[in-house]
């Protein structure tokens, strides 16, 4: 039975195989077609990257390709646009930040105006008080468009070719000397050194700033944020110098900011009207990360301490004074508004700040602010330091030399005689050094930031620092012919001899002398600081945004007034005569600087608003 199966299985595979066999004869050989290729890419439906898109890379590869190894670039009149590069509309670009610095500036110019005294130059201006003295702010000026320039010829494009960048830069630069041209010789406004009358605004700042804006344009947006930290940092450098170097006030250099940021803004949205999308090499940066690290520039206005109260019980050493000169002379009536008491107006606050965030929540920064306070009754001294030294000379000359007879007539001949030449003073006067008190201080610490979305959050921060202040000061002045006088003094058993004692009236050495002198200075030492405050933070771009904030700051400062209103008389009188006023006078102890020390505990807010680089 198993031998008949085998032998069926064995013929039907022959017979399959015969088969199979057969069929295969008349086919035809097999032809190989090969179906037409396209070459496409379709960045479409690529796999989305958390942090930058499969696009932007492509893109980006393609720009690199295309603009940073073409070495060398001189083609100044070879238009290049790279591929991909999204084009710019009208005002697309614009952030109007300029806008609200150069108003901040124009609304606090008048604290300039406050003192228009200075009889020494005969000028109605305010002198202000420096010694800082340095020519880098005429150059500094031009370090952005500089950069600009070196790294384009370097082959390091940016955001335009050179056609675009020379347009939009000459349409900035052309801008910002319209604006300040013609509000200088408009304003009229005197400098701080009473040189000429063109101070605001700052034409020196708003060069810097246009030229930082330019930076920021070409590469801070395209390539790195890092070069606008740079350009609006050596921006920000050469306008506080413009006010160092007591070439202007601090609100003329706010509104040269803000009119060199928006002349820039102005000058790009024309080329970009004009070029539209030619001569573009680069895309803006998009940042997705959501770490809220930053670097900022902040202008506001500060308010909170503004009295600095002076009282006869600050006086230090008091025993080198009569009652009558403390003010516990129940016999003199003494008018408030002689107290030494200084009232500032709200301050000018100008800060640079910035933190590294460890993660959206928590980060380690710091804060450099400048605060200064313009005093709104310093400029009363003025008026009467001069009415104190002339009386300086009656009181304590005449008063020193004739009460030893208890003679009023005495007294009287004196002040006739020297209201006629006698006295040592041709020309006296007082004038202003420095109208405010200027605080520096530098603080560190911790950052905190609240996300609300994408766009909106909430920080606040605990810093601690140390601040240093700037003096106010006003000097008072004197020229006149030295004097001399001759006496005989007989003392017996430490009283005067009236009888035998015999003062001659002054009369001139034939010398003639000039006397400078500070007449009236308020300082304080270094002090601690401690600072915190609450912010409102809108992200209008990836890597920029704008912060509105409100700061509360606290110190405790030992402030120290001296007061020397007869210094002048050192200089006007002879050793022999200014030692027999020294022995005889009451007010002896005037002739010496007074010096008065307050501490006090000074509460600062500051209410401002700041343009900050996310890095």
């Amino acid at each position: 039975m198993k031998n008949c199966l085998w032998t069926l299985v064995v013929v039907g595979m022959m017979t399959v195989l015969n088969a199979n066999a057969e069929s295969y004869q008349d086919l035809e050989p097999l032809k190989l077609v090969t179906p037409e290729m396209k070459p496409e890419l379709d960045l479409r439906n690529l796999p989305a990257n958390p942090f930058v898109s499969k696009k932007a890379e492509v893109e980006s590869s393609i720009e690199t390709s295309y603009s940073d190894n073409q070495g060398l670039d001189f083609d100044f009149f070879k238009s290049k646009t790279a591929p991909g590069v999204k084009p710019y509309k009208f005002m697309d670009d614009m952030t109007f930040v300029g806008v609200p610095l150069f108003i901040a500036g124009w609304a606090i110019k008048g604290d300039k105006a406050m003192f228009r005294v200075n009889n020494k130059y005969g000028k109605e201006n305010t002198q202000l008080l420096t010694n800082f003295k340095t020519g880098i702010d005429d150059y500094l000026q031009f370090f952005g468009p500089a950069a600009v320039v070196g790294l384009k010829l370097g082959g390091y494009e940016g955001r335009s070719d050179w056609p675009r960048l020379l347009a939009s830069a000459a349409l900035s630069y052309g801008i910002m000397a319209g604006f300040v041209n013609g509000i200088k010789y408009t304003a009229k406004e005197m400098r701080p050194d009473g040189s000429t009358a063109n101070s605001w605004p700052s034409g020196h700042t708003a060069t810097a700033f246009v030229g930082a804006s330019l930076l920021h344009k070409e590469y801070g947006l395209t390539r790195s944020p890092w070069f606008s930290v740079a350009g609006y940092g050596m921006a920000t450098a050469t306008g506080v110098m413009r006010v160092l170097n007591n070439r202007h006030w601090i609100s003329d250099v706010m509104s040269g900011a803000g009119i060199g940021i928006l002349s820039t803004e102005l000058g790009y949205a024309i080329g970009d009207l004009l070029f539209k999308g030619k001569g573009l090499l680069h895309n803006d940066l998009q940042l997705d990360s959501e770490n809220p690290s930053f670097f900022g520039i902040s202008m506001g206005v500060g308010l909170g301490s503004k009295h600095i109260d002076f009282t006869m019980d600050d006086v230090v050493d008091p025993w080198r004074f009569t009652d009558e000169d403390l003010g516990y002379d129940d016999d003199v009536d003494y008018e408030s508004d002689e107290t030494p008491n200084v009232t500032f107006r709200a301050a000018t606050v100008v800060d640079a700040e910035g933190a590294y965030f460890l993660n959206k929540y928590i980060g380690i920064g710091g804060r450099l602010r400048v605060r200064a306070m313009s005093a709104k009754s310093f400029g009363q001294y003025t008026e009467y330091a001069g009415f104190n030294q002339i009386w300086g000379w009656y009181d304590v000359v005449g008063n020193g030399i004739y009460n030893i007879y208890n003679d009023n007539k005495a007294l009287e001949d004196f002040i006739n005689y020297t209201s006629v030449g006698g006295d040592p003073v041709e020309e006296l006067g007082a004038y202003v050094e420095s109208d405010h008190l200027a605080e520096f201080s530098g603080s560190l610490g911790l950052y905190f930031n609240i996300p609300i979305n994408k766009q909106f959050s909430i920080g606040t921060k605990a810093l601690i620092g140390r601040s240093f202040t700037q003096e106010l000061d006003l000097d008072g002045y004197a020229y006149g012919r030295k004097k001399d006088i001759n006496y005989h003094l007989v003392i017996d058993n430490s009283d005067i001899d009236k009888a035998n004692t015999n003062i001659e009236y002054p009369h001139d050495t034939g010398e003639e002398y000039f006397s400078s002198w500070n007449y009236l200075t308020i300082g304080a030492k270094s002090s601690t600081t401690w600072g915190t405050g609450l912010s409102l933070t809108y992200r209008y771009k990836s890597n920029f945004a704008w912060r509105l904030f409100c700061d509360y700051d606290y110190t405790e400062k030992t402030f120290t007034m001296t007061y020397d209103p007869y210094h002048y008389l050192i200089d006007g009188l002879d050793w022999n005569a200014y030692t027999l006023v020294t022995m005889l006078s009451p007010k002896s102890g005037m002739l010496d600087p007074i010096e008065f020390k307050k501490t006090k505990k000074m509460n600062y807010f500051t209410l401002g608003l700041s343009f900050l680089i996310n890095l």
